[in-house]
């Protein structure tokens, strides 16, 4: 079952290293072009727009090295894959460009205490027009690109790009300004230059912090598992479902299922199998546990009982779900859980409540609650 999965994710880093490759070049070519006009007119404007170039080479070389690292077979010590490996390569990108930003606020701001007066030529403004319409281009494919292999190393420096077109853009609009009218904005446009790198630094580190902390899953993922396991005969119903993230799709998780009590240890074994196989060949989720609740299925009383609690239960504040419902008449315990939301902060009252809506209409029978987070599911 592997070697479909470790097929993809090679041709996968293969998009990502071929991606950031072209990035270097380009990259590489336009900051020296940039560099070589803006000492050349006293731009500083041009000067700290090669310089953010140069920061992308180093995104790129940053991007590759982490898609090959990411690709890195599981070992004893990373069991579940080096795939998080992006995310980290991710989060530098984030910090280079806010170090890029910060390092040009500075220069702005000394710029704008001691100005320079710019010497432009038209020559000088065709190549950095020219780069506009290459950084274009260069963000549309490399944003493209990341999102069709659901890189976001690469989704980063295709933002990161197209932010570059806009600054690069600006300067030619100085530049005008200057020629027009004699009037400087070299600093102060390159003081605003900064914050707008800064700014997309921040939200780079922002997102990639989140996905390591451990982002909601895509709702549409969790709709379509269920759907694939709730297609097998004998399936009541899935819930519970978890999925750990250890690099982009790659998943593990867990679930629960609903089941008639009067399936065998064996039906029920044959059972947890192909739903395993089946969703991780439609879906690449490895599911590395498959708990059951047993429901009465032939029990008239318990059916009553059954949609009589789950539906004063769902009455409560923040429930969003009852599932697992069971009711053992040896023991006279009723055992359920509940999906609560995370904006209840009172999860005892909650529990407290529904055990009274238990105990006021069945009073010789126990509840038994279990209290679930809602994962991604509502």
């Amino acid at each position: 079952m592997s070697n479909t999965v470790e097929v993809e994710a090679k041709q996968r880093s293969k998009t990502i290293i071929k991606t950031s490759i072209i990035g270097v070049i380009a990259n590489v070519l336009l900051a020296g072009f940039k560099m070589a006009v803006g000492f050349i007119s006293h731009s500083i404007a041009i000067v700290l727009d090669a310089v953010n170039n140069i920061s992308d080479v180093a995104s790129s070389v940053v991007t590759v090295i982490g898609a090959k690292l990411a690709t890195k077979a599981a070992d004893k010590k990373h069991p579940f894959g080096h795939g998080r490996v992006e995310y980290l390569s991710a989060m530098i990108i984030g910090i280079l460009v806010l170090y890029a930003g910060i390092t040009a606020l500075i220069e702005a701001i000394k710029k704008i205490i001691t100005p320079e007066t710019p010497d432009y030529s038209w020559v000088s403004l065709v190549i950095v027009g020219v780069a506009v319409l290459v950084k274009i281009v260069l963000g549309i494919y490399v944003r493209k690109t990341g999102v069709k292999v659901k890189s976001e190393s690469l989704v980063n420096s295709g933002k990161d790009a197209l932010m570059d077109s806009i600054i690069s853009a600006s300067t030619l609009v100085a530049a005008g300004v200057f020629m027009l009218f004699g009037v400087s904005l070299e600093a102060w446009l390159g003081a605003v230059i900064s914050l707008f790198i800064i700014k997309a630094g921040f939200e780079m580190l922002k997102d990639m912090i989140s996905e390591i902390l451990g982002k909601r899953v895509d709702k549409e993922l969790i709709d379509r598992i269920k759907e694939t396991v709730c297609s097998f005969d004998g399936v009541l119903g899935a819930y519970d479902l978890v999925l750990n993230d250890y690099g982009p799709d790659i998943y593990n998780g867990s679930l629960h299922i609903g089941i008639s009590d009067s399936m065998t240890a064996d039906e029920i074994d044959e059972l947890q199998r192909e739903i395993t196989e089946k969703v991780y060949f439609e879906h690449h989720v490895i599911l590395t546990a498959i708990g059951v609740y047993a429901v009465s299925t032939d029990n008239e009383t318990h059916n009553e009982m059954r949609q009589k609690i789950l539906s004063l239960v769902l009455e409560l504040p923040n429930v969003l779900q009852v599932h697992g419902f069971h009711v053992n008449e040896d023991k006279k315990t009723v055992r359920f859980d509940m999906v609560v939301a995370f904006e209840e902060k009172d999860r005892v009252g909650i529990m407290a409540q529904a055990q009274k809506i238990v105990k006021d209409f069945y009073p010789d029978y126990e509840a038994r609650i279990v209290i679930d987070n809602d994962y991604g599911e509502f």
